[in-house]
C-alpha cells in the first residue's frame, strides 16, 4: 500500500435526466464516461419533495450483466422481481441486486411526506459472471453498521471496511467499498484505497476539500473521480459534509451497452434483445435470496 494521497482527476456536476416512466433525477456519470469509472457504470441521484417528480416510478424492465445498488435516504420504494422477491426499501435501506443472466423487475416510489431521495449505482459484472444465476440482497438500515469516531465522524459501512468494521455486502466480484460518510464542520477523514482500484466520491450535502493537487471544494451534488494513490483524505467545510465514497477493482474488459443490458460484445446484446422478444430472457424464476 502506498501512502500517496489521491487527487481529483475529474469533476462531474451531474445532468438532469428523465428516466423510467417519468422520474426526474440527476445523473452523475453513465456510458459517456466508460471506461473512466470501471467497474462502475452509472450513478443516479433521485430526490424531490414533489411527488409528481417520482411517482411514475420504474415499471417492469429487464437487466442483464450488471449489479444494481439502490440506497434510499428518505422515503420508500416498493420493488418486485422475477426471482419472486418483493418488498419495500425504506429510509436507510439498501438493495444490492445481481441481475446475472437476466431479471425483470420494477421499482415504484411511494408517496411520502417531505422529500424522497436516494441513489442507484450500477456495478459491472466480469464476463465470467454475466450469465450467472441472479441473486438479491436486501439490507435494512439496522443491518448496516455505523462507526462513530472520537471526533464525531459517522461512517455507515455497506460494503468493504472502515477501520475494523466490515460491511454486510460481501463476495462481490469487483471487491467494492461503499461508505456513507458524515463529517461535522471542519472534520477530517481518511480512508486507505488499493492503489489499483477506481475510487470516487459523491457529495450528498455540505462541502469539503479532498486533499491532493486541487484545493477547490467539492459541493453538494458533485462527483469527484480520483486519480491514483493509496489513500483519500477529506476536510469538511464549515457547513459539515456528507458524501458517498465508493471504490472497486476495475475489470479492464470491453463494454457493450444498450439500455439496461451491459455485456462485452455486440452479438451478446443482440441475443439478449432476441430473447426479450421471444420470452427466453429470464432463465431463473425460483427465488434466490442471499442473506
Amino acid at each position: 500500500m502506498t501512502d500517496t494521497i489521491r487527487s481529483i482527476a475529474h469533476r462531474y456536476p451531474g445532468v438532469p435526466t428523465l428516466e423510467g416512466a417519468g422520474v426526474r433525477l440527476r445523473r452523475s456519470f453513465s456510458n459517456k464516461e466508460v471506461p473512466l469509472f470501471d467497474p462502475f457504470l452509472l450513478l443516479d441521484r433521485f430526490g424531490s419533495s414533489n411527488p409528481a417528480d417520482y411517482l411514475a416510478g420504474f415499471p417492469w424492465h429487464p437487466h442483464r450483466g450488471i449489479e444494481t445498488v439502490t440506497y434510499v435516504l428518505d422515503g420508500r420504494v416498493a420493488h418486485g422481481d422475477t426471482l419472486g422477491n418483493h418488498g419495500v426499501i425504506g429510509s436507510g435501506d439498501v438493495q444490492w441486486m445481481n441481475s446475472g443472466s437476466g431479471i425483470i423487475h420494477q421499482e415504484m416510489p411511494e408517496r411520502t411526506e417531505g422529500a424522497m431521495s436516494g441513489f442507484q449505482l450500477w456495478v459491472n459484472l466480469p464476463s465470467r459472471e454475466k450469465m450467472s444465476v441472479p441473486a438479491y440482497r436486501g439490507l435494512s438500515a439496522s443491518e448496516i453498521p455505523e462507526v462513530i469516531t472520537n471526533d464525531g465522524n459517522r461512517v455507515k459501512v455497506v460494503a468493504g471496511t472502515f477501520g475494523k468494521v466490515e460491511g454486510p455486502v460481501r463476495g462481490i466480484p469487483v471487491d467494492p467499498t461503499y461508505l456513507d460518510v458524515r463529517l461535522p464542520a471542519g472534520g477530517a477523514f481518511e480512508q486507505d484505497v488499493r492503489p489499483e482500484y477506481t475510487a470516487f466520491a459523491h457529495v450528498i450535502d455540505g462541502s469539503g476539500t479532498f486533499a491532493g493537487t486541487d484545493p477547490r471544494p467539492v459541493d453538494s451534488g458533485e462527483t469527484a473521480l480520483f486519480g491514483t494513490g493509496g489513500s483519500i483524505q477529506v476536510r469538511a467545510a464549515d457547513r459539515g459534509l456528507r458524501f458517498l465514497l465508493v471504490s472497486g477493482r476495475p475489470l479492464h474488459e470491453p463494454v457493450a451497452w444498450y439500455g439496461p443490458i451491459v455485456m462485452n460484445r455486440q452479438d451478446e446484446l443482440l441475443e439478449a434483445m432476441r430473447e426479450l422478444r421471444s420470452g427466453e430472457f429470464v432463465k431463473h424464476r425460483r427465488p434466490v435470496v442471499e442473506e
